[in-house]
Formats: C-alpha cells, sequence, structure tokens
C-alpha cells in the first residue's frame, strides 16, 4: 500500500485509482448527506411560514369581503362613491406585510385624510367645498376628532400586530435561506481526505464490515463543520426571538383580534362622524370659515344607513393559537441543529459504532479509539487529530449567513416591543436596519428599547476596549502636544545659541 496517499499504507486490496475514486464518492455522499439534512429544517421552516402567511392573508381577505358585503347597504353613497379609498388601504396593507418600504402610520394616516375630505363633501353637498378648505378642515381634524378614537386607536394595535406578523413571517425564510446557502457550502481538501479515510479506507484493508468508532466519526464531522458550528449561537437567538414574537401574535398583539376587526372599526369610525355631523360641521365652519354654497344645488341629501346591519368578525382565536403551539414546537427542536448535526450524521448516516466499542474502525485498524473528541465550532479545531482546520479564515460564505440572522433577530427584537425598522428582502445580504446584539427581547430588550430603528450594523473584526472616549481624545491631543514641545525646544536651543 505504498501507493495509497489517504489510506494507511499496509497491505490493501486498493489501486491509486481507487483511492481517488473512493475519494470522489465520499466527497460526495457527505455533501448530499448535508442538503439532505438542510431539506428537513428547510421543509419544516418553509411549512411553518406558509401556514402562518395563509391564515394572515385570509384574515385580511375576510375583513375586506366583509367591508364590502355590508356597507354598500350600511351606508349608500357613502361607500359606492368612496370604494377605492378602502380597496386603497387594504392594498397598502397586504404590500406592508409583504415588505415593501411603506411606513405604516402614514399609510393608515393618509386613509383617515381621504375618507374624512370625500365623506365631509358628501355631508355638505350644498356648500362649494374646495381643496383649500379641506387643506383647513384636515389640520383641525386632530383637535375635533370627526372619527373619534378609532383612528389613533387601530393605528396603535394595528401597527404592532402587523410589524409583529411581518417580521415574525419573514423570520421563518430566512432561517430556511441560511440552511440553504449554508448547506450548499463545498468540503475543503482537507476535509474530503478525512471523510475518505473515515468511511472507506476500511474497506481497502479488507474491513469493509467493519464500523468507524463513535468518537473518531465525531472529530472529523466536528473538523469539517467546524464553520457551520459557529452559527449556533445567533442560529438560537433567531429560533428564541421567533418564539417570543409567536407568543405576541396570540397575546398583546393578537392579529385575530385586531386584523380580523379592521372592517368593523373602520364602520365604528363612519358612524361616530355620522352621528356627530353637526357639531363636527359647525366646528370646522369656526375654524375655516362658511364655504361658499354651491351653485349645482344640492340634488342629493346625505345619505343615512340604509337599515341597521351588524357586523361580525369570525374569530379563528383557535386556528391561531394551535398555529403558534406548533411553531413553537418545532422552532425549540431545531434550536441546537447545528451542534447536534456531526452527532446526528455519525449515528444516522455514517453508522459509526457504540462509543464503547474497541472493535472499530479508528482510521488505521480495528480496535478502540483514544485521541478526545473535540469541542463545537472553528476556535475549537486547532488540535484536532483527523481534520487539519486553519482556524484562522473562516469560511465567508458562512459568515455573511451568520450577519443576515442577526439583523434578522435584531428586526424581531424590535417588532417585540413595538417598533417598526426598515424592511428589505432576505436577498438583499447585509442590508436592513443593523445587526444590533442580536439576541432576543427577553436578553437584551432594555439596550433595543433605547433606539431600535437607529442601530447600525456591528463590525465584530476589533473588540470594543473600555474607555475607549477617554483613550480617543487623548491620542488625537498627541500630535498638537508633540508640536508644542518641539517649539519650546527650539526656542531654548536658540537663547542657548545666543
Amino acid at each position: 500500500g505504498e501507493h495509497l496517499r489517504i489510506c494507511p499504507q499496509g497491505y490493501t486490496c486498493c489501486t491509486s485509482e481507487m483511492e481517488e475514486n473512493f475519494a470522489n464518492k465520499s466527497r460526495s455522499e457527505f455533501e448530499a448527506m448535508m442538503k439532505e439534512a438542510g431539506r428537513s429544517v428547510q421543509t419544516t421552516l418553509t411549512a411553518q411560514h406558509r401556514s402562518f402567511d395563509s391564515y394572515f392573508q385570509d384574515l385580511l381577505n375576510k375583513s375586506e369581503k366583509a367591508l364590502y358585503d355590508a356597507f354598500p347597504s350600511m351606508y349608500g353613497e357613502l361607500y359606492t362613491q368612496n370604494m377605492k379609498v378602502f380597496k386603497d388601504l387594504y392594498s397598502e396593507l397586504r404590500r406592508y406585510y409583504r415588505g415593501s418600504n411603506i411606513n405604516l402610520e402614514e399609510a393608515l394616516n393618509e386613509f383617515w385624510t381621504r375618507l374624512l375630505e370625500r365623506l365631509f363633501k358628501l355631508m355638505n353637498p350644498q356648500y362649494h367645498i374646495t381643496d383649500e378648505y379641506l387643506d383647513c378642515m384636515v389640520k383641525h381634524a386632530e383637535q375635533h376628532k370627526p372619527f373619534g378614537e378609532v383612528p389613533r386607536d387601530l393605528k396603535v394595535k394595528a401597527t404592532r400586530a402587523f410589524i409583529a406578523a411581518r417580521s415574525y413571517a419573514q423570520g421563518f425564510l430566512v432561517g430556511s435561506d441560511v440552511v440553504k446557502k449554508v448547506s450548499q457550502v463545498s468540503l475543503s481538501h482537507e476535509c474530503t481526505r478525512a471523510i475518505m479515510k473515515l468511511m472507506y479506507c476500511p474497506h481497502c484493508r479488507g474491513m469493509s464490515s467493519v464500523k468507524p468508532c463513535n468518537n473518531y466519526c465525531l472529530n472529523v464531522v466536528k473538523g469539517c463543520l467546524a464553520n457551520q458550528a459557529d452559527l449556533n449561537t445567533e442560529w438560537k437567538y433567531l429560533m428564541d426571538s421567533l418564539v417570543i414574537v409567536a407568543d405576541r401574535i396570540d397575546g398583546p398583539y393578537n392579529v385575530d383580534t385586531v386584523i380580523g376587526t379592521i372592517h368593523m372599526r373602520i364602520a365604528e369610525a363612519i358612524s361616530n362622524l355620522q352621528e356627530n355631523k353637526d357639531s363636527i360641521t359647525a366646528k370646522v365652519f369656526q375654524g375655516c370659515g362658511n364655504p361658499k354654497i354651491s351653485t349645482k344645488g344640492s340634488s342629493s341629501e346625505d345619505k343615512k344607513r340604509r337599515g341597521k346591519v351588524t357586523l361580525e368578525a369570525k374569530s379563528s382565536a383557535q386556528a391561531l393559537e394551535m398555529l403558534v403551539l406548533d411553531a413553537k414546537g418545532n422552532l425549540t427542536a431545531l434550536k441546537t441543529y447545528w451542534i447536534t448535526l456531526p452527532s446526528s450524521l455519525c449515528s444516522k448516516k455514517v453508522m459509526a459504532s457504540s462509543a464503547v466499542d474497541d472493535k472499530c474502525w479508528n482510521g488505521m485498524t480495528k480496535g478502540s479509539y483514544l485521541p478526545e473528541v473535540m469541542g463545537d465550532g472553528l476556535a475549537n479545531q486547532i488540535n484536532n487529530p483527523e481534520v487539519e482546520v486553519d482556524i484562522t479564515k473562516p469560511d465567508m460564505t458562512i459568515r455573511q449567513q451568520i450577519m443576515q440572522l442577526k439583523i434578522m433577530t435584531n428586526r424581531l427584537g424590535n417588532a417585540n416591543i413595538g417598533n417598526d425598522v426598515d424592511f428589505q428582502d432576505a436577498s438583499d445580504d447585509m442590508s436592513g436596519s443593523g445587526s444590533g446584539d442580536s439576541c432576543p427581547d427577553d436578553v437584551c430588550g432594555k439596550r433595543l428599547s433605547k433606539s431600535p430603528s437607529t442601530r447600525q450594523p456591528e463590525t465584530h473584526a476589533i473588540p470594543k476596549q473600555s474607555g475607549h472616549g477617554i483613550n480617543g481624545a487623548s491620542s488625537r491631543s498627541l500630535p498638537s502636544a508633540f508640536l508644542l514641545l518641539l517649539l519650546v525646544a527650539f526656542i531654548a536651543a536658540q537663547h542657548l545659541w545666543r
């Protein structure tokens, strides 16, 4: 076996060509195992996203349909002549949920402003109301509260619910995308040799039925997946953050209660305007003056309700509760995915023998395996006896995915406390509102709540040093102090020379 480059050079039935074929075979098989394990996680996360997305979209659709079904008979022309205002609102809400860069509070304010302008003109057809007059009326709207407390209340509740919902939905997609990209990272040359030695060198020694020692397998796989294991911390933060936001969605920011009743709140607001029409009109006239009487006359009076129509919201709280319970169970199970992957591959895929077996393949022969099992992550592979790992050169693809996890966790942390952030598609790598410290709200909510939407991505290459403000100030003063000393020395020298 002197011709062998990877396997032990004892008596062998393998040629150099066979060894090369085994190396290629082991490489492709191991990478296939990685992708298969990753696909299982991707399937779980995308299924959770699909379930919640379907539920949320259904809530919006039912609310919009209820509005279209009931409003014509309730409000007559007040609705039919302003149908586009309502359609635009639901369109904006959907766009926001899907991740468009829309300011939700501004969108809601715009809806109430447009609705008020339209309804005020319809309720006062005998007057010629100009755009300038409407601008004046809108400026006084906050003071008069023509829709009562509904706009303010809905803005607070709806923004929190939508922020939580879209961050929650996006979190599943980001997690799935990270797994997909990391599972496609190819093996290094050193890793290919180590996997070949683990899986196929027994064949070259006539020991094809001997399984690899479990600890031997763990050292090989931990060395090969050292960079992947470094995802563990940020991955756990993401899973924890999704669980926390899930509790918000089924708790304080209950999307079933808020999203499913938008049409009812709009009806309540319009009713308030109609019931207080005279007093509100009087206040507007007092603040903006009396508009001119319309020359066209008033062919149609203000349309009152055409009968009492009761709006109902069919609760799907039980469905939401089941969705959240299912998601939390899956997220908890996935928390340790990256650090349990080596054990999973060794036990299920490579079929390593039990840890106490002394008649297993130890990389050289059939016997026991003595070296200790290495820790998880790149830094712990410095003394790995089976794989040569350069701990100074982390995989850049995986580092980018760690940053994606940080960014998404920060968004969820903000959503958890009801704060909006810049929202980008998952394809916009290294973009967004910033990574923050990438910890869930129960860990660092206080820090996130200070200025969540203005934090910039941190760079971790150079650790922050304590007292950097003082050190920075003193270092900046060094050049001027040095020049001052030179000047004093120069003057003294001139004086001595004279």
